[in-house]
This record gives structure tokens, sequence and C-alpha cells, in this order.
């Protein structure tokens, strides 16, 4: 899953968040430095990932687009999921998703001391263009996999991949609002564990 769904699984914890945020972008060294709750948002980060590899509702959606995208069908995968919870976003919570995303750039910004260089760097941009509202429209879409394709070796399979969302929305619609209840229900448990 990519930043929105990892966001709002972090719940409203800011330490828990920015650790989940900064999962992707840190050796195990560097998340030692960490504060101990951001420690366990990078456990997080790496539990939520973890699980969700193996559910077999995203696995549907990474078959059927790895004959066109290959290698990339779950980053795809990924992406898709952060537009898919912005459409459905009002049955996963009561909270405006324009609330929720201006709290998160907060919790960012808050804690941009504690990030490293490049992730520091981009944190502004990110605020500046609010990317959490890109992933809920096809061109917010279309400019992420611009990006994308510019960090990849082989970003040919990056082409189309708006086109794909859209000739399987209802089958990655379905597959999505099954798997997302599960991953809510995941993190809950593992969370209660860690505290208990």
């Amino acid at each position: 899953m990519n930043f929105l769904a990892h966001f709002y699984l972090s719940g409203d914890d800011d330490s828990l968040r920015v650790g989940n945020f900064l999962g992707d972008y840190l050796r195990n060294t560097q998340v030692q430095q960490l504060p101990e709750r951001m420690q366990a948002g990078v456990q997080l980060h790496r539990d939520i990932d973890s699980y969700t590899d193996q559910h077999p509702e995203v696995l549907k959606g990474v078959r059927r687009l790895y004959k066109r995208h290959s290698k990339y069908a779950p980053v795809i995968i990924d992406i898709f999921y952060d537009y898919l919870l912005s459409v459905n976003w009002p049955n996963y919570s009561d909270q405006p998703l324009e609330a929720f995303r201006q709290e998160v750039y907060d919790s960012l910004k808050r804690h941009l001391h504690l990030m490293p260089a490049p992730v520091k760097d981009y944190v502004p941009k990110m605020v500046a263009d609010d990317w959490l509202a890109t992933y809920g429209s096809h061109n917010g879409l279309a400019h992420t996999f611009r990006r994308l394709r510019q960090r990849t070796s082989k970003p040919k399979l990056i082409n189309g991949a708006v086109e794909s969302l859209a000739s399987d929305f209802p089958s990655l619609n379905e597959e999505f609002n099954r798997f997302f209840p599960d991953i809510i229900a995941f993190v809950h448990s593992t969370q209660q564990l860690k505290t208990s």
C-alpha cells in the first residue's frame, strides 16, 4: 500500500504515523536512533506491507495486472489501493479526507528534524503539491505514474497503468473492499498485542 493507506492505518498517533511513513526510507541502524514509538511505526509499516503482499484479494489484482505490467504489478496495485481508499473514504472514516490530509501534513512538518536528508527535502514538496489528494483522481494517478517511470529500470512497463485501473475498476474495487477491513483488523490486533 502507498502513503494514504499507511497514514490511515496509523490512527491518530503522531509518532506512529511518522514512523510508518519513514518505513521505506530507513536502514535498521537509522531506525534504532528514532524515539521508541516511531520505531514501532516503522515496524507497523513493515507488518502492513508483509500482510498486504500475501493477502489473496490483493494477489488477484496483481495476477491480472502482471501480463501488462510484469514486475511492477504489485507497485501499481499499491498505488491503486490509495486511489480506492480515496474513493471509498466515507466507508472507513467519519473525518473528511481533506481534514485528515491536513492533519497528516502537520504531523510530518512537526517531525521533519527526525527525517533523513532525502525525505526531509521532499516532504515540503509533498505538502505543497498535496500528494495525498492526487491519489483521488485519474489525473493525479497519471502524474504519480509519470514520477514512478523516472525511477524504474523498465519505465515502459508502467505505461497504461491508469487505463488498467479504468478497465478493471469493478473487480479492483470489490477486492479492495474485501481486503481493507481485514488489514484494519490485523493492525488493531497487532497493536493491541504490542501494547498489552
